[in-house]
């Protein structure tokens, strides 16, 4: 299950797991998005190849456009995926 918040700064968190099942809701979500925006991942437990997918498409959508998304709260697991699989050098992670 995926579920989203909007802070009220803006900053949308993610709360479950971001699985190839969730990958429609999730980017129902990202697809609206057209400014850049932070997303808070504190309480993503887990995320698969087809969730990066979703983020790394709506990255280069709104890179194209001047913008991006930026990646606070990274738990070890997630931040240790995001590494190996180099993107760590597409997000801005802090």
């Amino acid at each position: 299950m995926l579920n989203f918040t909007t802070k009220p700064d803006g900053v949308i968190a993610f709360i479950g797991r971001l699985d190839a099942a969730q990958t429609e809701k999730a980017n129902s979500v990202l697809s609206q998005i057209t400014s850049s925006v932070t997303l808070d991942f504190q309480e993503l437990e887990y995320i698969s190849s087809a969730g990066l997918g979703v983020l790394l498409s709506n990255q280069k959508r709104l890179k194209s456009q001047g913008n991006g998304l930026k990646l606070i709260n990274l738990n070890k697991f997630i931040s240790d995926i995001f590494m190996y699989t180099g993107f760590d050098k597409i997000f801005e992670i802090g």
